[in-house]
């Protein structure tokens, strides 16, 4: 991940920020969306769920050039994951719906260079949750 990525990581989460519980809301609507079943997996208050889900994202963006410092986090959520019932394949559902989201967030600010950005973030932290997770690494 080279500095490039992450600034425009970094950047366009700062405008994200001001709107999070916004963003939050449309990711859960754009989530449950594509795979409704996944309404199941969320038994608590929604609201506070969106709140430790941006403040989680914000967390791994601030720290992204020293992501070594954030492995350990990503790898203990992911473990946890699996006991709420989250499987693999809804990894790719939900990286669907953050890019959805920031999409819709971000507008004319969500250019392909971000979505490219994003994509790679998404997938290197989703990697390491999964590997946690389902792979004992």
């Amino acid at each position: 991940m080279n500095s490039e990525v992450i600034q425009l990581v970094q950047h366009s989460w700062a405008k994200v920020t001001p709107i999070a519980s916004q963003a939050a809301a449309l990711f859960y609507r754009n989530l449950f969306t594509l795979d409704p079943s996944l309404k199941s997996l969320f038994q608590g208050d929604m609201e506070e769920q969106g709140k430790r889900l941006m403040e989680m994202i914000g967390t791994a963006v601030q720290k992204l050039d020293n992501l070594e410092t954030v492995v350990p986090v990503l790898r203990s959520l992911g473990k946890r994951h699996v006991r709420y019932g989250v499987k693999e394949e809804h990894y790719q559902t939900v990286g669907t719906a953050l890019l959805t989201t920031l999409a819709q967030g971000l507008g004319e600010h969500f250019t392909p260079q971000v979505k490219e950005a994003w994509t790679l973030v998404y997938g290197v932290m989703a990697d390491v949750m999964m590997k946690a997770a389902y792979h004992n690494a």
